[in-house]
C-alpha cells in the first residue's frame, strides 16, 4: 500500500477543554498553514520543533488566537510536515479552523490516520501503532504501563530477537541446499532441536501471558458468589463505597449479574456481582443461576462469601487450575466462629471490618509485573503467536522425522511469517488489514 502524502487535518485532543490542538500533516501541511496563520513571519522560514504565536484568519475575519508548532519532515509523528495549532476549546472555534483548514487545501483525516501514517512511513512498527490505541484508552497505572512498554518498542524488541534465531536457522538450512550435492550438514540437527525447543518455550510463555495481560488491560474480572443473603450485594456496596447494588433480606434479590470497575494500587478490578447459588423453583432466579455459573467461568478471582458460621470446606462450584480463590468469612459483627477455614478472611461487609485484607488480597492474587517484561495485551497478537506456535510444532515434528531440509526451512519461514506479522516490521500491510485495525482508532490519532 503506498503511502498517501495529501494534507489531512483534525482535532488531535477531545473536545470540552480550555484548550485544543488541531493537526495538519501532509506534504503541504506548512503552505496551508502559512494561508490560515499571521505571525511574524511566515512558518514556511522557520526551523523544525519551534512555537510560533500568532492568529488563524479566515476571509480576513480573525478566529483566534493560536500557538504553532512546527514539526517538519521526517522527524515528525506521521514522517511527514506537520504543524499543529493550539488554540482555545470552543466548539465553535474548532469548526471554524477547520472549515478554515478545509477551504485552505486540506481535507478531514480519517480514523486513525495520523497513525497509519506514522506506520506506513516507518516512525513505528504495527505493534507500536496498536499500543497508541491502547494508551489512549488505558483506564489504570498497570494499563497504561503495558501499553507505554510496547509503545517504546519493548514488545517488538523481544519479538525481533525471535525471529532473528529463526532466520539464523533458515539461513543454516538454505545453505545446505546450496551446496546439496556434496552432501554437508551446516546445521546440526540436535543444536537444531534445542534452538528450536528454546523459541518454542518463549512463544508458548508469550501466549500464557495473554490471558493476564488482556485482564489487565480490560480489568481483572472478580465473580462474588456464595448462597442467597450472605452479603454478596453489601459487599460489592462497601467496596465501591456506594449503593449500587440492591440490597434486601428476601432470598433471591439479586436475579442479574451487576458489574462494576474498581482500581486497587494501580489495577482495574472488574467485579462482578451473582445471584445467590441455592435450589430453586423460581424459573427468574434459576436463569440468574446460570448467569453466576458463567461469570465463574469467564473470573479470574472468585471471591467466595458465607457466612462466619458456615464450616463448608469445598465450594459448591467447580473452579480451574488458573483461578484464584478467596473466601470470605462475613457477618462477624453479628456471630463468631471458634474456628475459620483455612485461609478465610473474616468481614464485616456491613462496617468495612477486614476490607483492607480483601483489597491485599486481590493484588496478591496476580503475578507481579515488571516494566521490562512483556506481556501479550492484544487478541491479533495471540492468534500469531498460536499459529506461529501450531508451525514450530510441525517443524519439530517434522524434525523428528526427517524431513528434508527444503521443506523444514519451509516450515521455519511459516513460524517467522506469524511472528513477523505482529509487527510487520519492514512489510506493508494489505490495505484492509490496515483499514481494519486503524479503524478503531479516534480521528485525531
Amino acid at each position: 500500500m503506498p503511502t498517501s502524502h495529501d494534507t489531512i487535518i483534525a482535532p488531535a485532543t477531545a473536545t470540552g477543554g480550555a484548550l485544543s490542538i488541531i493537526r495538519l500533516s501532509g506534504r503541504d501541511a506548512v503552505a496551508i498553514a502559512d494561508r490560515l496563520f499571521r505571525g511574524r513571519r511566515p512558518l514556511a522560514s522557520c526551523a523544525s520543533h519551534t512555537a510560533h504565536f500568532g492568529t488563524i484568519v479566515r476571509n480576513e475575519e480573525t478566529i483566534d488566537e493560536v500557538v504553532a508548532t512546527l514539526f517538519l519532515a521526517p522527524n515528525s509523528y506521521t514522517g511527514d510536515d506537520t504543524v499543529e495549532f493550539s488554540c482555545h476549546g470552543s466548539a465553535y472555534i474548532l469548526r471554524e479552523v477547520l472549515q478554515a483548514g478545509l477551504q485552505a487545501g486540506a481535507r478531514m483525516a480519517e480514523p486513525g490516520e495520523f497513525t497509519r501514517r506514522a506506520y506506513l512511513s516507518g516512525r513505528m512498527d504495527l505493534a507500536q501503532a496498536e499500543a497508541v490505541a491502547d494508551l489512549i484508552a488505558s483506564n489504570s497505572q498497570t494499563a497504561h504501563r503495558l501499553a507505554t512498554h510496547q509503545l517504546r518498542g519493548g514488545y517488538s524488541s523481544a519479538l525481533d530477537t525471535l525471529r532473528e534465531e529463526l532466520l539464523s536457522l533458515t539461513a543454516l538450512l538454505e545453505l545446505e541446499l546450496d551446496f546439496g550435492e556434496e552432501d554437508v550438514e551446516f546445521a546440526d540437527r540436535n543444536l537444531l532441536r534445542r534452538t528450536m525447543q528454546a523459541i518454542s518455550h518463549e512463544i508458548t510463555r508469550l501466549r500464557h501471558s495473554f490471558q493476564l495481560g488482556n485482564a489487565l488491560k480490560e480489568g481483572v474480572p472478580v465473580a462474588i458468589v456464595g448462597a442467597p443473603n450472605v452479603g454478596k450485594s453489601t459487599l460489592l456496596n462497601r467496596l465501591l463505597s456506594e449503593e449500587r447494588a440492591m440490597v434486601s433480606e428476601i432470598a433471591g434479590t439479586t436475579r442479574d449479574v451487576i458489574e462494576e470497575l474498581l482500581t486497587i494500587e494501580g489495577i482495574t478490578f472488574r467485579f462482578l456481582d451473582t445471584a445467590g447459588l441455592r435450589a430453586t423453583d423460581d424459573r427468574l432466579e434459576q436463569m440468574g443461576i446460570e448467569r453466576t455459573k458463567q461469570s465463574i467461568a469467564r473470573a479470574r478471582i472468585i471471591i467466595w462469601v458465607t457466612e462466619v458460621t458456615d464450616t463448608a470446606v469445598k465450594p459448591p462450584f467447580v473452579t480451574s487450575g488458573e483461578q484464584t480463590l478467596i473466601r470470605l468469612c462475613n457477618k462477624i459483627d453479628t456471630a463468631h466462629a471458634t474456628t475459620l477455614p483455612q485461609g478465610a478472611i473474616p468481614i464485616s461487609a456491613r462496617t468495612g471490618e477486614g476490607i483492607e485484607r480483601l483489597l491485599k488480597a486481590l493484588v496478591e492474587a496476580l503475578p507481579a509485573t515488571s516494566e521490562e517484561q512483556t506481556i501479550v495485551t492484544n487478541a491479533r497478537h495471540y492468534e500469531a503467536l498460536t499459529t506461529a506456535s501450531e508451525s514450530l510444532g510441525e517443524a519439530l515434528s517434522g524434525l523428528d522425522r526427517g524431513l528434508p531440509t527444503d521443506l523444514l526451512s519451509e516450515e521455519i519461514r511459516s513460524v517467522i511469517a506469524a511472528i513477523g506479522s505482529i509487527t510487520a516490521r519492514g512489510e506493508i500491510l494489505p490495505t484492509e488489514v490496515l483499514s481494519h485495525i486503524f479503524g478503531h482508532f479516534c480521528i485525531g490519532k
